[in-house]
């Protein structure tokens, strides 16, 4: 396991703080969700966030991501107004896509974020799209694709990864093996051992550095990303990180989980907020009570997101048909 000495203190506080933001609008957005006050799907990413946090701490601001269905740790950790991702959410006026979508498709081109999908693996031929743009303009910009293992079986990932290395584009592919696609056991439709060779296994299948990752140790998924993203940026082609790592609800808020308790008690121990809060502590970084005056003060803010929506109006049945290209 990797340890926060291996980095600078002000990036470990940094990773932290955008785990909690994550995690703290998840487990809001969940009772929001569950009372009945908003519509639609809700797919939360609680348990995955340090990967988003730890791939995207590496980016600049004019880089690019695309995410998927499970998405909100990824746009915020690339920087997403919290008002206008739960405003999207209540379906309000004042949300990302002006109350459109809902939950499947934030998106803000504005700092990169080339938008959630609710089409499993559709992120990838888009990042593909996105590298090549780049490589087209001569710029220093990469692009990250984050997708799951249902995703990875798919002919769009197979074909922008090879793509990718081909023309060893600036993109940066980021499994996020949480070891089931909706409810399919990754362990019926892999060969391979998916938590410890498939990075490898199939980076080499392309021509491209692959790593298999421990997505729940923050640190690890930053060095690793860092490596990943200083390659890209030197034109060196594409990097696949599989990133092991376990989602904490079941596919969708509502939904019936069918995986084992006593294999979700396992992983649920490995809780990658708890893991860094303690090395934290141990390592003097902060203290309980400044673990909580982070926790206090990333609630607040979540809190004046979901007032912001609340007061956030309606989309007048009128404006249905704007933006709609015909």
């Amino acid at each position: 396991m990797s340890s926060v000495k291996d980095i600078d203190k002000g990036i470990v506080l940094k990773l932290y703080e955008t785990m909690l933001k994550i995690r703290l609008f998840e487990e809001t957005e969940s009772r929001i969700y569950k009372s009945g006050e908003q519509e639609g799907f809700v797919h939360l990413y609680i348990g995955q966030e340090a990967i988003a946090s730890g791939v995207c701490a590496n980016l600049n601001k004019d880089d690019y991501i695309t995410s998927t269905h499970r998405g909100h740790g990824h746009v915020i950790a690339k920087g997403a107004d919290l008002g206008k991702m739960m405003a999207e959410l209540y379906l309000r006026q004042d949300g990302y896509c002006l109350g459109r979508s809902g939950s499947l498709h934030i998106a803000d081109v504005s700092i990169g974020i080339l938008g959630a999908n609710g089409i499993v693996g559709d992120g990838n031929p888009i990042a593909l799209g996105a590298g090549y743009s780049i490589m087209l303009r001569k710029t220093k910009q990469v692009c990250v694709s984050f997708f799951g293992d249902g995703a990875s079986n798919q002919g769009t990932f197979h074909e922008s990864a090879n793509m990718a290395a081909a023309w060893s584009l600036p993109v940066i592919f980021v499994l996020e093996k949480n070891l089931i696609g909706c409810g399919v056991e990754s362990r019926d439709v892999f060969q391979c051992d998916v938590l410890r060779e498939i990075g490898k296994r199939r980076g080499a299948a392309y021509g491209m550095p692959g790593f298999d990752v421990d997505g729940n140790d923050i640190v690890e998924v930053y060095l690793a990303a860092k490596k990943a993203v200083g390659r890209a940026r030197k034109g060196e082609g594409p990097t696949l990180l599989a990133c092991a790592t376990y989602r904490q609800r079941a596919h969708w808020e509502g939904d019936i989980d069918v995986r084992d308790e006593a294999e979700k008690a396992e992983w649920f121990k490995k809780d990658p907020i708890d893991r860094i809060e303690k090395q934290m502590i141990e390592e003097k970084i902060l203290t309980e009570d400044g673990i909580k005056s982070y926790r206090d003060r990333i609630q607040k803010m979540v809190d004046d997101a979901v007032k912001f929506a609340r007061k956030s109006p309606h989309p007048k049945p009128e404006d249905a048909l704007l933006y709609v290209y015909k």
